[in-house]
């Protein structure tokens, strides 16, 4: 196998991939990366494949690895085609890739495919994995048995090149087959849609400032909860700048401990039974600190995080939402999840209309008889197996 694999060190010899590849209609592309023992992705290989030369015969270099650890290797030319809009790049589940890609560079691969949200568009399921589409449409099937190694050794196994050039030979059927039904079904606009979710900046944007949403508690104390905000940010902040995981710092539920018992000296810390050791003394124990007084100080106090699903009054029409929405999913072949979430109907429920789910694609096939029902100008019925919308006026 590896005599057959072309692995580029040298950026004289990936720049003329890259130059290559720009003649061409599309690229597929993937990354293994490692993530354990860091804040930021640690880029380990690319892999890239172009089209056949011609009737879908091999020419031995349309499918390359790139060994971004090589010593002097430059990824610009890499970068370089990204930036050339003559050609599609093809991604499966392209949210990690791009984040590593957006964090090095600054940049997003233009125009930009991503096969899985293209595949819930058709009619897939939702979160359709790599594996499902490689069986159901190259009619393949995967060794996965080094997706968990270390990437990051050298020298790689033939059993990790292999893998690794399956992640973009076989996504280039699955591109030309999805790609294909979305232009047959008039659906092009709506993957145009999704993209740019992937390719706006704030998708890839940690504000340590923000990072206490995202930590599930069952206290709305806003106490509480200022002292929590102040500690995540700390914890965020540290975390990025040193480049190690957050749980290295302090994990979730050290954090709630700590905003609980709110700790005033390193003694008191000493007493915690969640912290990691290292939390206790030096620079995180006194980030702690700081941030626990910091959170007792202030009097611009967080409100509850409000996540009751559903008000009191709208259970019913979020249960006719649902209703709704599996209809519309079912007519339309759309993953329900990709067309609203759960939370999106209960806020439709209690009045919200700001959401995702009203606008776009998603307005004409179900957001627009969401407003519809919910202001009782059509109701729903049942016929058989089918669920039917039915005017009110």
């Amino acid at each position: 196998m590896s005599n057959d694999v072309i692995t580029i060190t040298r950026t004289e010899d990936l720049a003329r991939f890259c130059e290559a590849a720009k003649s061409k209609p599309y690229v597929t592309v993937d990354t293994e990366f490692l993530r354990e023992r860091t804040y930021w992705s640690k880029l380990c290989l690319v892999q890239l494949a172009v089209p056949p030369a011609s009737s879908g015969k091999s020419d031995g270099g349309e499918a390359v690895l790139v060994d971004p650890l090589a010593e002097g290797l430059s990824l610009e030319p890499l970068y370089d085609l990204f930036r050339h809009e003559g050609t599609v790049k093809v991604f499966h589940a392209a949210r990690q890739d791009l984040e590593i890609f957006f964090h090095d560079a600054g940049l997003f691969p233009t125009p930009l495919f991503d096969t899985q949200v293209a595949a819930m568009v058709c009619g897939f399921g939702e979160q359709v994995g790599y594996e499902t589409l490689v069986r159901k449409i190259a009619r393949a099937n995967l060794d996965k048995s080094s997706r968990f190694t270390d990437w990051s050794r050298r020298p790689l196994s033939d059993a990790q090149k292999a893998y690794a050039l399956a992640d973009v030979t076989h996504l280039r059927q699955i591109y030309e087959y999805l790609s294909a039904e979305l232009k047959k079904n008039d659906r092009e606009d709506w993957l145009t849609e999704e993209v740019r979710v992937l390719e706006n900046p704030e998708t890839y944007t940690n504000r340590p400032e923000e990072a206490w949403l995202k930590v599930r508690t069952r206290t709305n104390s806003p106490r509480f909860l200022a002292i929590l905000r102040e500690l995540a940010k700390f914890r965020e902040a540290y975390a990025q700048q040193r480049d190690i995981p957050r749980s290295r710092v302090f994990k979730d539920d050290a954090m709630i401990e700590v905003a609980s018992t709110k700790p005033a000296s390193e003694d008191d810390l000493g007493r915690s039974r969640l912290l990691l050791r290292e939390a206790r003394k030096g620079d995180i124990a006194q980030g702690i600190l700081a941030a626990v007084k910091t959170g007792l100080d202030t009097k611009d106090l967080p409100q509850p995080k409000d996540d009751e699903p559903g008000k009191p009054g709208n259970a019913a029409l979020s249960d006719l939402l649902r209703v709704l929405l599996k209809a519309k999913a079912d007519a339309t072949g759309v993953a329900p999840k990709l067309i609203a979430s759960s939370s999106d109907l209960d806020a439709i429920a209690t009045g919200e209309r700001d959401l995702p789910a009203l606008k776009g694609w998603r307005a004409e096939v179900f957001g627009n008889d969401a407003l519809r029902l919910a202001d009782g100008k059509i109701a729903l019925s049942a016929k058989g197996g089918a669920v039917r919308v039915v005017p009110t006026e």
